[in-house]
């Protein structure tokens, strides 16, 4: 066993020996140290530039019902400034100056309204609201009574009809959290020419439809 591990390393031994001769013998070594000093460095690496993509603009001929297409095309921005011009020409703004009621002529309104309510009965609930500047000018918000809304009015919101006393129907957004009206009360308000000053008799006729009848601040009802 111990000879043939020594027959073993001398074969091993005797190879290499005749290896690095022939290697010798073919300057292999020398070629190699040639090779590496004369190989030139690397070049660093450029960066690609993004291609720019151009693409050529076509027209193209839109297409045209064949009823229309004998005819000249529309010019639609000399139409829309007629338009314009004409509405403009029939458009009247509002007058900004607003009366305010003193004390007294709102306070004798509020009493007219109070002796028709009580003229009106006790079948249908109903409550009287003065007009101040916001419910009848620029805010168009009307609130009601928060306790008359919670014992006779939707607990959400819902949609409320007013009329008047030429029968004439507006309707009317209610909004059940603030317990007032919203979208509608200003077309209700405009078309009757309410002011600050004015009382108002609310009487709920049906679970979403009030009868209104209007106390003048100037007196006349």
């Amino acid at each position: 066993m111990v000879m043939s591990k020594r027959t073993y390393e001398e074969l091993r031994l005797q190879r290499l020996e005749e290896n690095k001769k022939r290697m010798e013998d073919l300057k292999l070594n020398h070629l190699a140290l040639n090779l590496k000093s004369s190989s030139p460095k690397p070049s660093p690496v450029k960066q690609a530039k993004p291609r720019m993509i151009q693409r050529k603009l076509e027209f193209v001929e839109v297409r045209r019902s064949s009823r229309f297409s004998n005819k000249p095309t529309p010019v639609y921005r000399e139409i829309a400034v007629a338009r314009f011009e004409r509405s403009k020409r029939s458009f009247k703004p509002r007058n900004l100056t607003f009366a305010v009621a003193s004390e007294e002529d709102r306070e004798n309104a509020r009493e007219k309204a109070e002796e028709l309510e009580s003229t009106l009965g006790n079948e249908f609930p109903s409550f009287v609201k003065p007009m101040l500047h916001s419910h009848v000018y620029r805010g168009f918000w009307l609130g009601l009574p928060v306790q008359f809304c919670k014992k006779n009015l939707p607990k959400r919101d819902e949609t409320i009809t007013l009329v008047d006393e030429m029968g004439e129907e507006y309707a009317t957004n209610f909004l059940a959290q603030k317990t007032g009206l919203s979208g509608g009360w200003k077309g209700f308000s405009v078309a009757h020419g309410l002011v600050d000053g004015d009382a108002l008799v609310f009487q709920l006729i049906k679970p979403t439809k009030f009868k209104v009848y209007i106390i003048r601040v100037n007196g006349s009802e």
